[in-house]
Parts: structure tokens; sequence; C-alpha cells
């Protein structure tokens, strides 16, 4: 099938003004040290509805049409952006705790995830949001959304504020690090559950669910997709990394000897069409394709860097653009609901971590910076919300609330962090210098051997 040279020549223009945008202004946000996706968040806003399409209206439905070819392929690279920020964060989830570090990461976990989420639901009996529901939403899917907004914490965000502050290596950021991961493989899995109740599905149900003939919107459905969700990561975490191990190193892949890469794609799309025959959401499969990828490090760690490297130049930029670029801050937010909403979740993600952190032992000093960092939401809290609205779970006024909420809040981890002496960091929580006495220990023990 052939596109005429004015639709091509459209289409290219339109891809073009997105990554042009996207990496000037996350550019300019990382010189001022916030965080990249931000930027590139702002860019969809200056060429969207926000700003553009308010100056100049005929201009912005010109460069991005609602009909015809640019869309189609717009969302065809949003799709595949989603997959790749998904499966490139998850190749990055490794054990790095060291001794001492364990109790802190276990508490602020628990209070951290679990407080919040129950907040969340609990929240929903006095808030009246039925007018926040989207197209496909129900009471069970939107209070799932709900609640994993209000527990949510970013791994890429909160990690490229550390490591732009020179604090990656530190005992507080493997802390940070080690409780946002754990947050997002359990929030990940809700979210595909919540995907799969959605009213939307109910009509279109195909693979496995439509074979067994699970009729949508019963207590067999959800039981189903939680136990399904649930074992197809824990498929993933025992067996991924041998099954990718195994496929790599046999002589009858002929795509991994052509190319590491393009083998590493295939794994990725391989899973995600598996999670699709198995009715849950098509994100989760290059999740835990992912996980298994980057627990076989060590396997054509060199393929993994090749597709970072492009995805990040070109796939994940524009997907953060064209989240900017469906919203519209001037018509249909509700800013009184939305400080409201920044100032409840803010206040019980932040105390749920703080309490964790003092009753693992931290100082209050500790406990606050925490507190702080795994307030930020970033890339997991838009995905949640750009997925959600894609599935017509919430409506376009709780879509942008959602994403502001990402934006607000790894502006402010960023902005705190980099305020506190890097001194602090490295000697103030008790797991650190927990840490470094077991390290002197085992080194005495060592040298009296």
């Amino acid at each position: 099938m052939s596109i005429n040279a004015p639709a091509v020549a459209h289409l290219l223009a339109a891809l073009a003004a997105l990554m042009v945008a996207a990496h000037i202004l996350g550019t300019l946000f990382a010189y001022f040290r916030q965080p990249r996706v931000i930027g590139e968040i702002a860019a969809g806003l200056v060429l969207g509805p926000t700003l553009l399409g308010h100056l100049a209206p005929g201009m912005e439905s010109r460069l991005f049409p609602a009909t015809g070819t640019t869309p189609t392929v717009l969302g065809a690279v949003y799709q595949l952006g989603l997959l790749l920020l998904l499966f490139c964060s998850a190749t990055q989830i490794r054990s790095t705790l060291r001794h001492g570090e364990t109790k802190t990461l276990s508490w602020v976990f628990i209070t951290g995830m679990l407080l919040p989420f129950l907040a969340g639901l609990g929240l929903l009996r006095v808030l009246n949001l039925r007018s926040s529901w989207g197209p496909h939403g129900n009471a069970a899917s939107f209070l799932l959304v709900f609640a994993i907004a209000m527990a949510v914490t970013s791994i890429p965000v909160i990690s490229k504020i550390m490591h732009d502050l020179g604090i990656l290596d530190t005992a507080f950021a493997r802390v940070v690090l080690g409780v946002a991961v754990a947050e997002d493989v359990v929030l990940y899995v809700i979210l595909a559950v919540a995907l799969g109740l959605a009213q939307g599905n109910q009509g279109a149900l195909f693979g496995l669910p439509s074979l067994l003939r699970i009729s949508p919107g019963t207590p067999s459905d959800m039981a189903y997709h939680v136990a399904v969700t649930l074992g197809i990561l824990a498929v993933a975490l025992v067996f991924g990394p041998r099954m990718y191990r195994v496929t790599v190193q046999s002589r009858l892949n002929l795509v991994c000897r052509a190319s590491p890469v393009a083998y590493q794609l295939v794994f990725m799309l391989g899973a995600t069409l598996l999670c699709l025959f198995m009715g849950i959401e098509g994100f989760f499969g290059a999740f835990v394709a992912g996980i298994a990828v980057g627990a076989a490090e060590e396997v054509s760690p060199a393929a993994t860097v090749s597709i970072q490297g492009f995805s990040f130049a070109f796939f994940i930029p524009i997907y953060f653009a064209i989240v900017g670029l469906q919203l519209d801050l001037l018509h249909g937010f509700r800013i009184a609901f939305f400080l409201l909403f920044l100032l409840l979740a803010c206040a019980i993600k932040a105390g749920s971590v703080y309490l964790g952190a003092r009753l693992a032992g931290e100082n209050s000093g500790s406990s606050l910076n925490l507190a702080v960092a795994l307030n930020a939401r970033g890339g997991p809290g838009i995905v949640v919300a750009s997925v959600a609205y894609a599935a017509g779970i919430i409506d376009q006024s709780f879509y942008a609330a959602l994403v502001m909420l990402a934006i607000v809040t790894s502006l402010l981890a960023g902005s705190w962090l980099a305020h506190i002496p890097k001194e602090r960091l490295l000697t103030e929580h008790p797991s650190a210098r927990e840490a470094a006495t077991l390290a002197r220990e085992e080194g005495l023990s060592s040298r009296a051997l």
C-alpha cells in the first residue's frame, strides 16, 4: 500500500517537530538539573492545544490533524514508545542492596506502597469522582487506577536526578531505587488487572478469555486477570532469564546470529503478544521481557545498550511529547481539584514513607529526604495516566491531573535533593553508617585471616 507524497511530507513534518521540540526542551530542563522527561512533555504542551492550539489553532490542526495518515502513524509510534520505555526501564531492575539497607527498604516499601494504596481506596468513598470516569471506566477499574496514582514512584526520573547530583552510589540512592523497583513491579501488576477489568475490553475479547468464554465484569473475570497477571510475572522472574539465555546461545536462533538487537526486540514483541493472547494488556509483556533480559545482563549487553540508545533518541521522547500533546490545560483542567489532589497525594505518600523510615530507625532528616524522593511519580505516573486514558478508564480532565501530578512531584523532588549537601546524604542515614560498619568489620576479618 502506497502513501502519497503530501501525506508522507505531512507525517515527517509532525515527527520532526515533536522530536526537535522534545530534545531541545529536554536538554534545557536537564541543563537546569530538572528531569529531562518534563521538558519532553513540555514540548507537547507547546505544540498542542495548550499553547500553539490557543495562539494559532489553524497551524496546530494542520500540523497534527485528527484524521488521516499522520494520527495513525503517531499512534503507532506512541505505542512503540510505551513498550520500549517499559522494556528499557525493566532491564535496569537489579538487586544492588548491601548489608544494613534491607531493613529500611522493607519498612519503607510496606508503608510507602500499602498505606497510599489503601488511602486511595478510602478517598473514593469520600470524593465523588464519577464524572472523572472515561467512556469505558467502571467502579473497579477506576478504583484501582486512582489507588495506583496515589502510590506510584518513578524509577527513571529519581535515578536520573540522583545521577546528576552524583549520589547514585550511596546507601540513600540504593534504598530509594530498591523501593521504587518493588513498588513499580506490584503496581504494574495491578494496572494490568485494572485494564483487564475495563468495560472497553468487554466487546473485543479474543485469545484465551474468548476460548474460555469468560464473561467480562464478573467475579470470575477479576479472578482470571489477577491469576494470569501474577502467573506471567512469576514465570518471567523464575524462567525468563534462563529462557532468554538458552535462546540467545542456540545455534538455531538465526535472528540473534544476524542481529542480537533484532532478537531482543523480537523477544519483547513475543512477550507482548503472549500477554495480549492471555487477555492482559500488552505493555505488561514488554515490562516482564525487560526484567528477563536485565536479569541475564551478561548475555549480549551491547544489544541492550543499542536498544536504549535509539529508544531514548526517537521513540521515548516522542512518546512523552505526545503525552503533552494530548493535554489541554486551558480547557477542562480543574485547577482547584488538581491542587486538592496534589496536596492529598503528596501528604499521604510522603507521610507513609516517613513513617516507614522512622520505624526502620532512620532519623528525622533522612526520613524526610526519603519521603520527598519517593514522592516523585515521573515516568511511571505518566504511564499510568496515559494507559488508563487510552483504555477509556479516566476522562481527559483526570488524565491531565495525573500527568501534572507526575510533573510537579518530580520537579519538587529534584529541587529538594539539589539543595541538600551531598555529604549529608552520604553520612546521615543509619543504613549508610551500618553498611560502612559492616564493611569495615568484614575488611578486618579478611585481614585477620
